[in-house]
């Protein structure tokens, strides 16, 4: 969907929450995940981004974040931003933030495509895209996880290269910047028909 479309314009599928939450995490796999957040070491890493994404949204002056698999909500804690921003916070593991949430002007994603089950794939990055009325800062892993759900498989039940995942982000998102990391990938990305500067 091309992003410079007034919202007024666009034709938008409204799907109740349960279904509109199936088609992005089925209930057995939600379950897995929220048993894996009671590791106090899993959903810790979008701390580390803290700094970069307190830098864009001072650079952008975004007045409101989403955070999308927020886990631990460290990035909210360790946000310092120069001005009043509202944030945001969403995980589908957790409850009490697993309601849907609203399109903001920034969305971040940090280490969570590669958690997505292989066959929603297409349904989250949509999801995503709906989201971002601005732009996104996503980061993937391409390796296996350290860690193990209670059914025996690998925490990442998608390990693939950036060659992969990036076809499928330009689909819906205008490629801003990219950044190899020893185990995967940032980029920035801006909604389709929005201005960078």
């Amino acid at each position: 969907m091309d992003r410079g479309i007034p919202e007024s314009d666009r034709t938008v599928l409204i799907l109740p929450d349960k279904i509109r939450k199936t088609r992005l995490i089925s209930e057995e796999y939600r379950n897995l995940q929220t048993k894996l957040h009671q590791n106090p070491d899993y959903g810790t890493t979008a701390a580390s981004y803290a700094p970069m994404i307190s830098r864009l949204c001072d650079d952008y002056e975004v007045k409101e974040l989403l955070d999308y698999g927020c886990g631990k909500q460290l990035l909210a804690k360790n946000l310092k931003v120069k001005h009043n921003m509202a944030v945001q916070l969403y995980d589908p593991a957790i409850d009490g933030l697993d309601e849907t949430p609203d399109p903001c002007e920034m969305v971040a994603c940090i280490d969570v495509f590669e958690h997505f089950e292989p066959t929603l794939v297409h349904n989250n990055l949509d999801e995503l895209q709906r989201l971002t009325k601005r732009l996104a800062f996503f980061t993937v892993s391409c390796e296996p996880a350290y860690k193990t759900l209670d059914d025996g498989r690998n925490a990442h039940l998608i390990v693939q290269p950036s060659e992969w995942w990036l076809p499928k982000i330009m689909e819906r998102f205008e490629l801003h910047t990219f950044q190899k990391r020893p185990d995967g990938f940032v980029v920035l990305v801006m909604a389709k028909g929005v201005e960078t500067n």
